[in-house]
């Protein structure tokens, strides 16, 4: 492999995850004993150039998009993170949130080591870095720092001295997988990264495993800690992209079986199913087939608005939303329409669009979403963090129908969810539908974040 060509490929697997991270992009590789690490705000496109490409040499690296939970969108917050000792240096990235952020941060600062970030990755890293500082042994120091950390993380270590580490917390909460072609391996939060770069044989990091490819080129593969599994509804949801595979499950086909189920308990006498663009189209499809009502592109999506979701400001998703969406009139205009959509988290999306169709001539509005109501906030890594901003946390159904503007709304129901992902129930988290969390510290902070009413306040921001 070219020295300069291992920066392009992490950039092509960075450019197909950007929408799990809007905010920044960083990338470092290692060059012989010398680790190179470029780190911007904005989108990967805008972050490097062919220039900038050119002076990340070598053949191992790491590259991570950012979308902020735990602290701000800001320089300083940017992954990769890199300390000079121990293994002759470590670069650090990860996708996920600690529950225990707080106390972390204690235990960081007591051993004397200067926080200078708010973002829960450094934490991880100077677990990392004191631990393998005193015994030199990665398998040992990723022990202790799963011992120590309550929360998700899908995380990419790259040593100093040429090795390359992914493991995932013990819940899976964040998907991880691998694949290997020839002589290239890649690990990546989704499928599509590699599909990019022409890597096959894609499997799974499992929950609490650790995969290290070492500099000579052999894997080795450890169960570090038993693995109690908690796969994010959201990924299948929302988040992922719908031609990857996560958990083994094809997105797209999760996303039509969660329209069909959908269609199996509600009944619309609507003349056109609508999605919301993109990730409704595949449930859109399958209401279509399973009621024949015709399916209709209704709504065009400008390609340059990314996803308003993962926005960090209220202000910035109200006015992208407006022009992130453009209804075509003679398809709506007189009609009884079926819009899908995923999920209603805030309403703020919903209640716009539902708008832009009755402005545009609508008859009537059926709202199907294909998750169920969201009344609990996420500790594990989706910016969903307190119950003030959920509409379903406050409200009824019809107050919600009345909020929103529309005259008909129906929501999945878990067991048309669960039935969708495939998964055992118990293997899935859906602490944001339930209020029932699977680790301790969080069940322990929602309950908090209600009795001592601090509602409005993030759980980082609360007292440990």
């Amino acid at each position: 492999m070219e020295e300069q060509q291992i920066s392009r490929m992490i950039y092509n697997g960075l450019i197909t995850l950007q929408h799990r991270g809007q905010e920044s992009a960083g990338i470092a590789t290692l060059n012989g004993n010398d680790m190179h690490m470029e780190r911007k705000m904005g989108l990967v496109s805008r972050c490097f150039s062919e220039n900038s490409l050119s002076a990340l040499k070598g053949n191992t690296g790491i590259g991570h998009v950012r979308y902020s939970t735990t602290g701000s969108s800001c320089v300083s917050n940017i992954q990769p993170f890199k300390v000079s000792h121990p293994m002759r240096g470590i670069a650090f990235a990860h996708n996920g949130n600690l529950v225990n952020y707080v106390d972390l941060k204690g235990v960081v600062s007591g051993k004397g080591r200067q926080i200078e970030t708010t973002c829960d990755a450094e934490l991880i890293t100077h677990l990392l870095s004191d631990h393998l500082m005193s015994s030199n042994d990665i398998e040992s120091s990723l022990v202790d720092v799963m011992s120590r950390v309550e929360g998700s993380y899908s995380a990419g270590m790259m040593t100093g001295e040429g090795d390359l580490v992914a493991f995932r917390d013990p819940n899976g909460f964040k998907p991880l997988c691998y694949g290997k072609n020839c002589d290239t391996c890649m690990f990546a939060s989704e499928s599509v990264a590699m599909d990019i770069n022409g890597i096959d044989g894609v499997s799974d990091v499992n929950p609490g495993e650790m995969v290290i490819l070492h500099k000579d080129g052999d894997m080795e593969k450890k169960q570090m800690v038993k693995p109690d599994r908690k796969h994010c509804m959201f990924e299948w949801v929302y988040f992922s992209r719908v031609d990857s595979v996560i958990g083994g499950r094809s997105v797209y086909n999760v996303r039509k079986k969660l329209g069909e189920n959908l269609a199996k308990n509600f009944t619309s006498e609507a003349d056109v199913v609508i999605p919301v663009p993109d990730t409704a189209r595949p449930a859109a499809q399958g209401i279509s087939d399973e009621t024949g009502i015709p399916l209709a592109e209704g709504l065009i999506k400008n390609k340059y608005i990314y996803r308003t979701f993962i926005m960090p400001v209220q202000k910035t998703r109200d006015i992208s939303v407006r022009m992130k969406l453009n209804p075509i009139k003679s398809v709506i205009k007189d009609k009884h329409v079926l819009l899908v959509d995923d999920s209603i988290v805030r309403g703020t999306t919903s209640r716009n669009i539902i708008s832009m169709l009755k402005r545009a001539g609508a008859r009537k509005v059926d709202f199907w979403v294909t998750c169920p109501p969201i009344i609990s906030p996420c500790f594990y890594g989706i910016d969903i963090s307190r119950h003030s901003e959920l509409i379903a946390a406050n409200h009824t159904i019809p107050e919600i129908k009345r909020e929103i503007g529309v005259e008909k709304l129906c929501y999945q129901t878990i067991d048309g969810l669960v039935d969708a992902v495939g998964l055992k129930k118990s293997y899935i988290c859906m602490a944001c539908l339930t209020g029932e969390y699977p680790t301790p510290m969080a069940q322990k902070i929602s309950d908090r974040m209600k009795t001592q009413k601090t509602l409005g306040k993030r759980y980082w921001e609360m007292e440990s």
